[in-house]
């Protein structure tokens, strides 16, 4: 059997940060991280918006790619735009995240572009989203990359059938989602939601994490500081495993592990236990 393809998402090697950090930049230097996702098996990574303004300031995005290249990865993500229905200039609005974004992925040519929603109570009209959706998705194509909304269950776009009803209404090919168990399983989607509800060429991209059953405090801060290796929570990962590869889905799969405890760990050894827990679900 082949070995199936991993994507460090950019938590998996940030180190000791978090999102609950403002700005959240890696203290692990990035050529140290690019050589910790190489050495841990992993074909590409992701990097979140706050490191990307570092690297483009100390070192520039060309060198990045250099480093990256030279690597032998080949995938990469970037993230991550939220309220990208706002208009530019209006209160709220991201485009300075939007113009960061598109900056590094017309030299890092990512396989997508990560974006969210807000955080707060699910949009009572979702479809209002889906012409702003497309409007992305032409500028994204036209940098050459594509959007992935990440739905949340503690946002606007709450979960993946949500998602994938704007994604359709939008109808743009470089509109899509990225499917991750984490708010997958604790928006309480089953596996037959996610059957009726996506087709093949919406699904951009799948993240792998586990979690204990119970929700622990918020949860947010559950998101943030409480996920397990996979294999080591009560998500039905393999379920999940299977019934994306029924709807097309192989990878290069995700694994995203945010926690306490992981990020505490030397990045190289983070990087390998959550490549090998990773690869026994899919295997």
């Amino acid at each position: 059997m082949t070995t199936p393809a991993l994507v460090a998402t950019a938590w998996t090697s940030a180190g000791n940060t978090s999102p609950m950090h403002q700005p959240a930049v890696s203290p692990v230097p990035v050529a140290e991280r690019v050589k910790a996702v190489a050495d841990a098996g992993f074909c590409g990574l992701g990097l979140i918006v706050d490191d990307l303004v570092v690297i483009r300031d100390a070192m520039g995005f060309d060198a990045l790619k250099g480093l990256i290249t030279d690597a032998g990865l080949t995938h990469v993500e970037i993230e991550l735009l939220e309220r990208w229905w706002i208009p530019r200039g209006a209160a709220g609005h991201t485009y300075d995240v939007r113009d960061l974004l598109f900056e590094a992925a017309d030299v890092l040519g990512p396989a997508m572009i990560k974006i969210g929603s807000e955080n707060g109570p699910p949009a009572t009209d979702p479809l209002a989203l889906a012409a702003p959706l497309r409007e992305l998705a032409e500028q994204a194509q036209a940098h050459g990359t594509r959007v992935a909304i990440e739905t949340m269950p503690f946002s606007a776009i709450a979960t993946v059938p949500t998602g994938a009803e704007i994604v359709s209404a939008a109808g743009h090919s470089a509109a899509g989602l990225l499917v991750d168990a984490w708010h997958v399983f604790r928006a309480g989607t089953s596996l037959a939601e996610l059957r009726a509800t996506l087709t093949p060429e919406m699904i951009f991209g799948v993240e792998l994490d586990d979690a204990v059953a119970e929700v622990v405090g918020t949860l947010f801060a559950d998101t943030v500081d409480n996920r397990v290796l996979c294999g080591d929570g009560a998500f039905d990962l393999t379920g999940l495993v299977a019934t994306l590869r029924e709807l097309g889905f192989d990878g290069p799969w995700g694994v995203e592990i945010l926690s306490t405890s992981f990020r505490a760990l030397p990045v190289d050894r983070a990087l390998r236990l959550a490549a090998e827990s990773a690869l026994t679900v899919l295997r």
